[in-house]
């Protein structure tokens, strides 16, 4: 499980370099062939995959001449619609291969490329901790977490997968920083696109200046060279992203949710200061002299957040009506705590939770093993990050549990080697183990039977019906002339992706007015939620029984408008359209008394 940080060792690397590459490519092309024989489901049912549809539909809006820096999705909120808070630093690179391919084709290439470089970087990364013997657990270890957290499959567009790749990368430029010349620079601008692309990624990215400004600060001379390229290249492509994504009148506005001044001037100065300090012999000349210069920095920067950005230290929802953190966040999976993970599905808890904590114990005992190895304390630092983010919501199992492939599979390695040296029974066993303890599916299955039973009362019945996610749903809506819809916010990426029609709420927080007014009418008296419906101009009610945003609106407001039409009764409001209790969606017109 050594880590051997020499010239020598690059070398190696670099050499092994083609090899890593086809064996990810290799594993790309056959994870292709396993969609392909399945006929590539995903592309005609996006099994809640919003984001991803959404997307799609916001490169669409880019190529047919919506302009570079307008975010706003015309088609979704009240009239006008929002900005959303994602970047162009995404739709463009989609966008190019919808221009030079075709949609279908661009839905494929893209994941499957990012698979093939988040498996090269899990490999190279796992190569780096443990030798030639950690290569094969790494492929076989990582390609199947990366599979698992299902960020990869044909259509999958969300920006989840390059942030992914981006901490990836980040991670294996530090691990080689010692050995690689450029390594810093290129760990500095990959954590800058990491952080333009989504404030989701804002954890791993401290992580990432964390472990250049603390490596410099007990490190020596090769460790200057990397806080020195690193803070120049992410201040400079933190400008730099912020000039490209942002028209220069907004170049002082305070978004915290996106890219904007705030991440951009804190990037510039931290980066650039850190560089700054690793660049002056005078501050770099001692350990004393580096911690007061990297002290004056952090206070800098936590003076220019606290006077100037106070807001951006708030919950990312706090501006969020209290109905809809109570009606809608509280039932998104992914923003889900660990406790309520625990408690509502162990399954997902031990598929998402135990091969991280495994991978930061094996950190640990390489950490004190190695006598503090640089590259361990590193994949330790990124790895604890990951599971605190998770810990807090979810979504952060998505960065863990490919991050716990590399020191698993150094891990692996380790016990493989030992086995073809020594032999041995028991060593033998101890490798099977290993391998096993490594697989999230292993955990997944074996905490099958503490999945709670289903609570009576036909949720049975509903969970097999559709969910309203398959294109093929909504062919009776799209027929109908262009309006409003309203529907439960799960549906309304797919309703944009799949007809002409606007619809008044959605899965994203900026479209507060909308979500709000839709909730307001759903859970609402079905009588009194007509004068709403004709004040915004609703033309449609779509209505999913599948969906499980549909089973909790009713639980919730058994009275309401969307529970009256569940079971069967219309308001005079309404007229139905097309649909019955049996088909996915059924669809009523909203009377027009004008």
């Amino acid at each position: 499980m050594a880590t051997v940080t020499t010239p020598t060792t690059w070398a190696r690397l670099r050499s092994h370099f083609a090899v890593d590459a086809a064996v990810a490519v290799g594993a790309a092309a056959l994870m292709l062939v396993m969609h392909a024989l399945r006929g590539f489901p995903t592309l005609a049912d996006s099994k809640g995959d919003n984001d991803s549809v959404m997307r799609l539909v916001q490169v669409r809006d880019l190529l047919a001449g919506q302009g570079w820096f307008d975010l706003t999705q015309y088609r979704m909120g009240l009239e006008g619609g929002f900005e959303m808070h994602w970047s162009r630093l995404v739709d463009l690179p989609i966008a190019l291969l919808v221009a030079g391919f075709g949609e279908p084709a661009a839905l494929v290439i893209w994941p499957t490329l990012l698979f093939a470089v988040a498996l090269f970087l899990t490999v190279r990364a796992a190569r780096a901790l443990g030798g030639e013997w950690a290569v094969l657990p790494a492929t076989v270890i990582g390609g199947l977490a990366l599979y698992f957290v299902d960020l990869f499959p044909p259509a999958a567009l969300d920006h989840h997968n390059i942030q992914l790749v981006l901490a990836l990368a980040t991670f294996l430029c530090l691990v080689n920083a010692r050995v690689q010349r450029h390594a810093g620079l290129v760990a500095g601008a990959c954590a800058a696109l990491m952080l333009a692309v989504g404030m989701e990624a804002a954890p791993y990215v401290a992580a990432a200046c964390a472990t250049a400004a603390i490596g410099f600060l007990v490190g020596n001379d090769g460790d200057a060279r990397v806080a020195r390229g690193f803070g120049a290249a992410f201040a400079i492509v933190g400008a730099v992203a912020l000039a490209a994504t942002v028209p220069m009148r907004d170049w002082l506005a305070v978004e915290c949710d996106a890219f904007s001044f705030p991440q951009a001037s804190l990037a510039v100065l931290g980066g650039a200061g850190l560089a700054a300090i690793a660049a002056t012999p005078a501050l770099a000349a001692s350990p004393l002299r580096r911690l007061a210069g990297l002290m004056v920095l952090g206070g800098l920067a936590a003076a220019l957040l606290l006077a100037a950005f106070p807001q951006c230290l708030a919950d990312p929802y706090a501006d969020l009506d209290p109905r809809l953190q109570r009606y809608w966040l509280s039932a998104v999976s992914e923003a889900q705590s660990v406790v309520s993970v625990l408690r509502s599905d162990p399954a997902m808890f031990a598929g998402f939770y135990v091969t991280p904590l495994i991978a930061l114990g094996v950190c640990g005992w390489a950490v004190v093993r190695e006598r503090g190895d640089r590259a361990w304390i590193v994949a330790a630092a990124f790895l604890g990050i990951a599971l605190l983010v998770s810990f807090w919501q979810v979504r952060g199992a998505m960065f863990s549990v490919p991050l716990a492939a590399v020191p698993l599979a150094a891990w692996v390695g380790g016990l493989r080697r030992g086995v073809k040296m020594r032999g041995g029974a028991l060593p033998q066993l101890a490798m099977v183990a290993s391998w096993l303890a490594s697989l999230n599916i292993v955990w997944q299955l074996a905490a099958l039977p503490l999945k709670p039973a289903p609570e009576a009362g036909g949720g049975d019945e509903i969970a097999r019906l559709e969910r309203c996610y398959a294109l093929s749903d909504y062919t009776t809506l799209a027929t109908l002339p262009a309006g409003l819809v309203l529907a439960v916010s799960n549906q309304g990426s797919t309703i944009l992706g799949a007809t002409d029609h606007r619809v008044l709420n959605g899965p994203y927080h900026r479209n507060n007015a909308g979500n709000l007014a839709a909730l307001d009418m759903l859970m609402g008296n079905p009588h009194t939620a007509a004068d709403t419906a004709q004040r915004l101009g609703v033309t449609y009610v779509a209505l999913c029984r599948g969906n499980p945003e549909t089973s909790s609106l009713r639980r919730w407001a058994p009275e309401g408008l969307l529970a009256t039409l569940f079971a069967g009764n219309t308001p005079s409001w309404l007229v139905p359209v097309a649909g019955t209790a049996d088909a996915p969606i059924e669809i009523w017109q909203v009377r027009d008394h004008r």
